[in-house]
């Protein structure tokens, strides 16, 4: 049995700083219907305000051509803008702005032949700096001019994605850092209000060297942005690469432990100084296909992870929205282990759920006291007049976990009616619905709506009595208890 006591009297600020932003694939992935239709599903049901992808620059995205004769003579490069243009207007249409990545390179402008990913991204340098200037200038200009001033400079600009690792950037450190600089340079000449950060690693990386970098040539760093996955940390130590990482899957099963991305956000808040801090990438696992992506597990730790995280960062965007991706090609089948928090199909996962109920959490943290050592936690808010208290149980897969018998002590002593939702293998949990009807590859449309009903949140009435509440929390589980009218 595990005792906690809430103090309501002490409170601290609890900003919803993980609806800052919310990741996807490529971004002329963001052309597709269904893509459209599930960002505005998040957007609406989990208060996402930005979305970032890769490739805005990628050859499929036309937005840098160069035009050759028919003796293959080249006849200069053509710059076209009408596809982020129409990605931009639909993110503004609906309420929410992008997270602008600034890559790959076109290949028109690229120094190499380099091209990852089934969409072909280039992950070289430019041939030479006028070249990526003139690209950015016409980017920048075309943006300002299209969609005002004040609009723009509500926006986040990030240069690249990734340049620490060989598969997304083929140069060094210090070409990245000469990347950001002419970057960086050229925007802030247009309008020096303009916010761009950076370095966009893996791993928590380069983010002393590049603070150092800028400070010492006057470069303009407005935030610093990294990822991090639950493994990074041992694969970073180890000096492992991203190839190897894929080749050991076995890494995600017994490398770290239970809180180790509060640990890393710790020491990167750290490092990053008095700078504002968002992570452009984060989730659970780092592994495409691993199924705890689309088990309660997620869910479970998605709820420690933003308990955990609160007032360490400016934006944490989980990386993705949707398992329309496709990095490794679009994988088969309904439930894959996708990064996304719903299926191609648009059926929520428990982890969609866990983000429903953050979604729906107050502003004000309650100090909680816990008295016992255990693998179920919680965090207590108040929204106005109601009392929320979530309660989750987790531990990481290496790593024992059982049923948790949580007693939670409030302040007034009264009985109190009130209402519990659940996330565990019976309730919320499409992916066990899947199994349940035999994992079909193929989805009808009567079995996504039954799925879709199976991922539902259901309210559940409860009645507290004396003022201590006990649940009983089975292994990767969350409850939110709401008690209504409680603060009056």
């Amino acid at each position: 049995m595990l005792n906690f006591t809430i103090d309501e009297n002490n409170k601290t600020d609890f900003p919803h700083y993980w609806e800052t932003c919310v990741g996807s694939c490529h971004a002329y992935t963001a052309l597709r219907e269904d893509y459209r239709e599930q960002l505005i599903k998040v957007h609406q049901e989990l208060g996402f305000k930005y979305v970032r992808f890769h490739g805005i620059f990628d050859d499929e995205m036309s937005v840098c051509i160069e035009n050759f004769d028919f003796n293959g003579k080249s006849q200069g490069i053509t710059y076209n803008f009408i596809n982020v243009d129409k990605i931009f207007d639909f993110l503004l249409k609906i309420g929410m702005k992008p997270f602008v990545e600034l890559s790959f390179m076109p290949t028109c402008l690229a120094s190499g032949k380099n091209r990852v990913f089934p969409y072909g991204g280039n992950n070289t340098m430019p041939k030479s700096d006028a070249m990526w200037e003139e690209l950015i200038n016409r980017f920048i200009c075309h943006l300002i001019e299209r969609y005002g001033k004040e609009e723009v400079e509500s926006w986040f600009f990030e240069v690249w994605n990734e340049p620490n690792l060989p598969l997304f950037f083929a140069g060094k450190q210090s070409d990245y850092f000469h990347l950001y600089q002419i970057t960086a340079l050229t925007i802030k000449k247009i309008d020096s209000k303009l916010k761009l950060g950076g370095p966009a690693t893996s791993f928590n990386s380069w983010i002393p060297e590049m603070i150092a970098f800028c400070e010492k040539n006057q470069v303009p760093l407005d935030f610093i942005t990294t990822h991090h996955y639950p493994t990074d940390d041992p694969l970073w130590q180890s000096g492992l690469g991203i190839e190897e990482f894929f080749k050991n899957s076995d890494q995600e099963k017994t490398d770290y432990h239970r809180g180790i991305l509060k640990e890393m956000t710790i020491r990167t808040r750290e490092q990053a100084k008095s700078y504002p801090l968002y992570y452009t990438e984060w989730n659970v696992s780092a592994m495409v296909g691993d199924l705890i992506h689309d088990e309660p597990y997620a869910a479970a730790m998605v709820a420690k992870t933003l308990a955990d995280n609160n007032g360490l960062v400016d934006g944490y965007s989980f990386f993705t929205f949707t398992d329309i991706f496709e990095e490794q090609y679009q994988k088969p089948g309904v439930f894959h282990g996708g990064y996304g928090l719903q299926t191609v199909q648009g059926i929520e996962k428990p982890v969609y759920r866990i983000f429903e109920i953050y979604h729906q959490l107050g502003t004000k943290r309650l100090k909680v006291i816990n008295k016992d050592q255990g693998t179920a936690e919680v965090l207590a808010v108040q929204k106005q007049k109601d009392l929320q208290i979530l309660t989750y149980n987790h531990n990481v897969p290496s790593e024992k976990i059982t049923s948790e018998k949580v007693v939670i002590n409030i302040a007034n002593q009264k009985n109190f009616k009130a209402i519990i939702q659940r996330i565990d293998q019976n309730h919320a949990n499409s992916f066990g619905k899947w199994q349940e009807i035999g994992k079909p590859e193929y989805l009808k449309q009567a079995e996504i709506a039954e799925l879709r009903k199976a991922s539902q949140l259901q309210k559940q009435e409860m009645v507290i009595e004396n003022g201590q509440i006990t649940v009983e929390m089975p292994p990767h589980s969350c409850a939110l208890i709401t008690i209504h009218n409680y603060f009056v």
